[in-house]
C-alpha cells in the first residue's frame, strides 16, 4: 500500500473516526483504524462493536492495499502536521509497520493484521427513508439533553424514534427522558418510514451522528432493522446497534388536565433563573417559582450562600401557584425554545409542568417539580 493524501482531508476523516474508538479497550484491534487504499481513495473504518463508522477520502494511490494503524496516535500525528502538508502513507514489505512521511517528518507505526479487523454484519434493512439535515439536527438537539445517564435503566440511555400520528397527521417522533424531564419532538413522516418499528438509538451514536450532521447540508439516508440503524452521508456511513429494550409509555407522563397557563418571554425567564440559581445549593439546584397575576417571582436560598429573589413580567390571570424546579433542568429546556415566548402549563406544586414553544407546536417538554 502506498498513497499520498492532503493533510486537511485526512484530518477531517480521522477526527470522525477516532471519536468512535474507545481509549481503553481489552481488544487491541479495536484501538486501530482500518485503512484501505484503492481506486483513487482511502477508505477508513473504525468500530467499538456497537458502533461503526466508515469514511472515504480522495488521494493519489500509487499501490492499492490495506492495513490497520493506532487510531488516536495517527490522528495526533496528522493534527500536529503543518497546514497544507502532503501526507505519504506506505506499508512496508513485512506489513507490520506503516510509514508516514510528511516534509522532513517520518513516523513508523505498529500495525495489526487487517484480517483481524472486525466487521459489523450489515444484515438487511426493513425500512429506508431520507431526513433533511435540518430536521435530524433539530430532533437530536431538542431531545438529547433529556437522555438518561443511569446505566441501570439502559432503555432510557438513548432517543426513542417511532412513527405515529399527531392530530391525524403521520409524524416521525423522537422522545427522550431521564425520569426528571421529558422531551418530545416530531417532524412530518418521511416517505418510506410508515410502519417502522419503534427503536432506541444509543447515546454514543446520537453524539457521533450530531457531529456528522454539522458538516452536511444534504439529506441523510436512514435505514433500519430491528437491531441496527444506518445513517449515510456524502462520504460517511454510521452504523449503530440499537438498544435492546422497551421504551416506557411516555404518553402517560404528559399531563392532560393542567389548566393554569403562563406565557413569558423565554430569554427573560432563562436569564432570571440563571441569576437566582447562583445562590441555590450545588446538590439540589432548586429554584422556587411563584406565579401570580401578571408576574413570576423566582427565589432561591441556601444556608451557606444566603437568598435571592427576582420578579419578571408574565401573562397570567389565574390563582397564585408556587412550584419548585431543578434550575439546570429548567434551563436545559428553555435553551431549546427557539421562539420569543415560552408557555408553561401547570396544575399544582406536585404535578408535572408542560413547557411549549409558543411559536412552534412540534415540541413538548415535561418537567417534574421538586420540593423547595
Amino acid at each position: 500500500m502506498q498513497l499520498t493524501i492532503e493533510r486537511s482531508a485526512l484530518l477531517k476523516s480521522l477526527g470522525h473516526i477516532q471519536s468512535v474508538v474507545e481509549r481503553r479497550t481489552t481488544i487491541p484491534i479495536l484501538s486501530n483504524v482500518r485503512l484501505d487504499a484503492h481506486d483513487g481513495a482511502l477508505g477508513l473504518n473504525a468500530t467499538d462493536m456497537d458502533l461503526e463508522i466508515a469514511e472515504s477520502v480522495g488521494g493519489e494511490v500509487a499501490q492499492a492495499g490495506a492495513s490497520t494503524a493506532p487510531a488516536h496516535t495517527l490522528y495526533d500525528i496528522v493534527r500536529k502536521l503543518p497546514d497544507g502538508a502532503q501526507v505519504e502513507l506506505t506499508l512496508n514489505g513485512e506489513a507490520d509497520r506503516l510509514v508516514l512521511r510528511s516534509g522532513r517528518s517520518r513516523f513508523n507505526l505498529a500495525c495489526l493484521p487487517v484480517e483481524d479487523f472486525p466487521v459489523m454484519s450489515a444484515g438487511s434493512y426493513s425500512h429506508a427513508f431520507s431526513l433533511s439535515a435540518a430536521d435530524l439536527r433539530g430532533m437530536i438537539d431538542r431531545t438529547r439533553f433529556a437522555i438518561s445517564t443511569e446505566e441501570t435503566r439502559y432503555y432510557l440511555n438513548g432517543i426513542h424514534l417511532h412513527a405515529t400520528t399527531s392530530d391525524g397527521v403521520p409524524v416521525l417522533r423522537a422522545v427522550a427522558t431521564d425520569g426528571h424531564r421529558l422531551a418530545r419532538v416530531e417532524v412530518p413522516l418521511p416517505e418510506g418510514a410508515a410502519g417502522m418499528p419503534g427503536i432506541i438509538v444509543p447515546r454514543k451514536a446520537v453524539a457521533e451522528l450530531r457531529k456528522l450532521i454539522d458538516e452536511t447540508g444534504m439529506d441523510v439516508a436512514v435505514s433500519l432493522s430491528e437491531t441496527k440503524i444506518r445513517f449515510a452521508f456524502d462520504d460517511s456511513v454510521l452504523v449503530s446497534k440499537l438498544i435492546d429494550g422497551t421504551f416506557p409509555d411516555y404518553e402517560r407522563v404528559i399531563p392532560i388536565n393542567n389548566d393554569k397557563v403562563v406565557e413569558v418571554d423565554c430569554a427573560t425567564l432563562a436569564k432570571a433563573v440563571d441569576r437566582v440559581s447562583a445562590i441555590s445549593t450545588e446538590k439540589s439546584r432548586a429554584v422556587k417559582m411563584t406565579v401570580e397575576k401578571g408576574q413570576i417571582t423566582l427565589s432561591a436560598s441556601s444556608p451557606d450562600a444566603g437568598s435571592a429573589v427576582e420578579e419578571i413580567e408574565a401573562s397570567y390571570d389565574g390563582p397564585p401557584i408556587e412550584i419548585g424546579f431543578n434550575s439546570r433542568y429548567l434551563l436545559d429546556i428553555l435553551s431549546q425554545i427557539e421562539g420569543d415566548a415560552v408557555r408553561l402549563i401547570m396544575a399544582d406544586a406536585s404535578a408535572p409542568t408542560i413547557l411549549r414553544d409558543v411559536a412552534d407546536g412540534s415540541a413538548v417538554y415535561v418537567l417534574m417539580p421538586m420540593r423547595v
